[in-house]
């Protein structure tokens, strides 16, 4: 029985964080490997906190205070993504775009697509909005403990959010609408907030226990 159970585990653990052929074809490259915290690190830092960690195939915040904002690596303009996250209870993180090194915080000018437990917080951004710019009167996320999809699309024609299969939030990156809603929120005084084009993904880490999987991302040329 205990042999069963893992080859059980082990067969589930092996259809995530890989390429199907079909997805290597089309450009797609793996952000986590499943395994290992190569290719990101700390805002600010050459190394990943303690309060992140790697086990049985998921990249997780264990230790919120420990943990901090992680930025990709790479750096990317253009871009398709996909991100498996399982919140906790009361769990609150997000996934950023377009950050840049410079400055006091990732936020300062990244562009960040909300990950939270709804429920938890019903006055406040929900999962899957571009916190405090655009939101959606949809809800398809899955209760805290459940896996749940995010789908990202940044190119000039276009910018969107999905959570699992459903359409979110649609913009345009600075357009007239874009750079009104900026200039009313909290980020007016960051001059180069959602306007430099490129820059690194970050995951928000400093709010509570998350972990994620499949992240997989797909350079544009526009």
């Amino acid at each position: 029985m205990f042999t069963l159970l893992a080859v059980v585990t082990t067969m589930a653990l092996a259809d995530h964080n890989v390429l199907t052929p079909t997805e290597t074809k089309d450009g797609w490259k793996l952000l986590f490997d499943g395994k290992t915290t190569k290719g990101w690190h700390n805002f600010k830092s050459n190394t990943i906190q303690s309060g992140w960690t790697t086990a049985d195939g998921t990249l997780s915040i264990t230790d919120p205070s420990k943990a901090g904002d992680i930025v990709s690596d790479e750096k990317f303009s253009s871009f398709e993504m996909k991100i498996d996250y399982r919140m906790s209870k009361g769990g609150n993180s997000g996934v950023m775009f377009h950050v840049e090194d410079a400055g006091d915080a990732t936020w300062h000018s990244g562009p960040e697509f909300q990950l939270l437990d709804n429920p938890a917080f019903t006055n406040a951004q929900q999962a899957g909005w571009l916190y405090d710019l655009y939101s959606s009167k949809v809800d398809a996320t899955k209760p805290a403990g459940e896996w749940n999809t995010l789908r990202i699309m940044i190119s000039k024609k276009e910018c969107f959010s999905e959570m699992n299969g459903v359409r979110y939030v649609t913009f345009n990156l600075g357009s007239d609408d874009f750079k009104a809603r900026v200039a009313k929120s909290k980020f007016s005084g960051y001059s180069h907030f959602g306007n430099l084009g490129s820059g690194s993904i970050a995951i928000q880490g400093d709010h509570g226990v998350v972990s994620f999987r499949n992240i997989k991302i797909r350079p544009i040329k526009d």
